[in-house]
This record gives structure tokens, sequence and C-alpha cells, in this order.
């Protein structure tokens, strides 16, 4: 087993051999930032994730219970890899017959399964430097613990006002993985690691001015049920009709709070074969996903984050998109989409033929 001392340095060696941009350790602790998730849940900022509102039977939150379910845990490895796109891959088409899919899902690969590949070979690493035997558990947005919490602590960057981690260098297109261990981590160690990665946020507040459905409460606040992204992705069913026309063309996701970040301005691309873009997927067609069969929806995105929200879901967004555009060229498909036989998208193909209408009176 590593000295103490050096063991956040064995953990970035590891993660670096294992292919991630970033790496650090810190203790599995009850952190402040950690509380403001019971009020975030309790005041229904979650929307429909109910999963994020699961309790142990004490009624304790199980994201903030995470030492009830695994008693040996005591330390979080936190691991991140860079997935931002070459610029020119990722310019926005001015073309208004298409949507935005989020650039992380850009890739026919599931970031899921990319990252654990790497993550199971630092959890090797790690047990194999273990002197006696550890416990160890790997997360890929499936666990318990917050994630960026627990990578702020670690020192892979800071939560900014848009509540993603920002890394000085890389900015904030990052995938994050961890690992749980039963690896204690010393004085020296829990000394560096005390206290979070500092805030470079300053004044700006370019994200929270830039959301266009009004998502955020304030700095670090979001209100989940408004986030574009939790709209096209966990939302099912009819989307509030007041935030349909500030989803944009977002398909699927949204990149919004980012692309305006300057601390994303100099960050790098990534060069992993595994995240390089399907080009059709960057400014797909919205006539083509508002006419997805089932197993076009099946073939097109097997293996694809995009799968998550649904063949249905995905419609949906689409004819939203297209009502958002204001081309009267859809309107013969939306008339056509107004009587689907499903009945979320047949709805929103209405809401879409009026906002087009809308639209052009504007004009």
């Amino acid at each position: 087993m590593p000295p103490v001392s050096t063991l956040s340095e064995f953990v970035k060696v590891a993660a670096r051999e294992a292919g991630f941009d970033l790496a650090g350790i810190t203790r599995l602790s009850d952190f402040p930032e950690l509380q403001y998730f019971r009020q975030w849940v309790e005041e229904g900022r979650a929307g429909e994730m109910r999963y994020l509102e699961s309790r142990e039977e004490g009624g304790e939150l199980k994201r903030l219970a995470v030492r009830r379910a695994f008693p040996w845990a005591r330390s979080v490895v936190v691991c991140a890899l860079n997935y931002n796109v070459p610029p020119k891959a990722g310019q926005a088409q001015a073309e208004s017959a298409s949507g935005w899919i989020s650039r992380y899902a850009w890739s026919p690969r599931d970031y899921h399964d990319a990252i654990m590949e790497k993550l199971r070979v630092v959890e090797g690493r790690l047990r194999a430097a273990a002197s006696t035997p550890i416990e160890t558990r790997c997360y890929v947005d499936t666990g318990l613990l917050l994630e960026r919490v627990y990578a702020a602590y670690a020192g892979i960057g800071w939560v900014g006002k848009n509540t993603c981690i920002i890394n000085q260098k890389l900015g904030s297109w990052l995938f994050l993985g961890v690992i749980l261990t039963s690896w204690e981590i010393g004085r020296p160690e829990q000394e560096a690691a005390e206290l979070p990665a500092a805030d470079r946020c300053g004044s700006c507040t370019r994200c929270l001015d830039a959301c266009p459905t009004g998502a955020f409460l304030g700095p670090r606040r979001l209100d989940a049920s408004r986030c574009i992204s939790y709209l096209t992705i966990e939302k099912r069913g009819e989307i509030p009709e007041e935030l349909r026309a500030g989803m944009g063309r977002n398909v699927f996701g949204c990149d919004i709070c980012q692309d305006v970040c300057p601390w994303n301005r100099k960050s790098p691309a990534t060069e992993l074969p595994e995240f390089q873009p399907r080009l059709e997927l960057v400014n797909p067609d919205l006539a083509w996903l508002a006419t997805l069969s089932e197993l076009d929806f099946r073939q097109s995105f097997r293996g694809s984050p995009v799968k998550r929200a649904k063949r249905s879901g995905l419609r949906r967004n689409a004819v939203v998109a297209m009502g958002n555009s204001g081309e009267a060229d859809f309107l013969p498909l939306l008339r056509q989409l107004a009587h689907d036989e499903d009945a979320v998208v047949a709805e929103h193909a209405r809401w879409a033929i009026k906002q087009i209408s809308n639209l052009k009176f504007k004009i």
C-alpha cells in the first residue's frame, strides 16, 4: 500500500494511466454542501425524478446516508474525463430545420460504459496496491453519491454557478466517475482534502442570465423542473406550455449554460475515439426525428444516451423545436402529427402550429 502522504499522487497516476484527465481522493463526509440537497428535494426542485427522492427506512434521503448503505466506506476517488469534441464538429448550424442534441450524446457509445471501463482499471490498481483486502464500488451517474460535491473536495474543480464542476484548465466539459472505497485517508491527505477547490466564478453571471427557461433560482440553485435538459430527457408526458418556447430547438439536453461560460473558451478538445461525434447527431433533422418509427429509434440510438428520452419523448421534443423554428415548411407535417396516435406528440404538434403562426405574426 502506498504511504499515506503519496496516496493522492498514486490515485492521479493510476487514473491518468487508465485514460482519465483528472483524479483526486477525499474522505467520505457530511460536507456542508450535501445538506442543501435535502432542502432542494423538499422544495420539489427534482421534478419527476423520483429516484433522487428515495429514502432509507428511517426517512433519510439515501444520497445523504451513504454510510448506512456501505458501513465500510471511508473515502471517495473521483475521476474526470474531458469530452469536449473538436469545435468544427460542434458548431451550431443556422438552419432552422435542425435541432440540437447536447454534445455529450453525439457519440454512438454511451459514456457510462466508456467511463466505467476506465474506472475498473483504477479500481484494480487500488486493490492491487492494498496490503490487505479493501472494499470498492464504482459508479457513473448511478450511485448514491452526489458526485459534484465530492469532485470539488477531491480537487477536480469548483461547483460553478451553473452547478457544473469547472476546472481551470479543462473547463466544464467533464464526465465524472467515482470509486467508493474502504481505504481510509490519513491526516496528511485529510488536511488537503478538507477544503474544496477554489471558486473562480467571481462576479460572472453569464450562465444564469443565458438560461431561456429561467431554471436558475440564483448561483448554484437550479430548479431542475425548468431545466431544458430535464424537460427533454427526464420529463415524461406533456411539457408545461409556458416552458416550451424557451426550449428553442433543443431536442436532447442543453449546453447553453456551458457554452457561455468563459472557462470553456479555451477548453481543449478530446481526441478519444469513443467521444468523436456521429455527424448526423450534431444538428439532427427535425422532420426525421419527429417521424422516427420504433425500429428506426432503436437502430439509430442503440447504445446512445439519447435512448433515455424514449421515442415518444424525442418525437415530442422535435415537434416543439419545429414550433420554435418558425418555419412554415413544417406546417404540413405538423398537421399530420396533430392526429398522431401518440396523444402527447399530437398535443404538442397542435401547439407548434399555433407557435409558428404567432412567430410569423410577430415578424
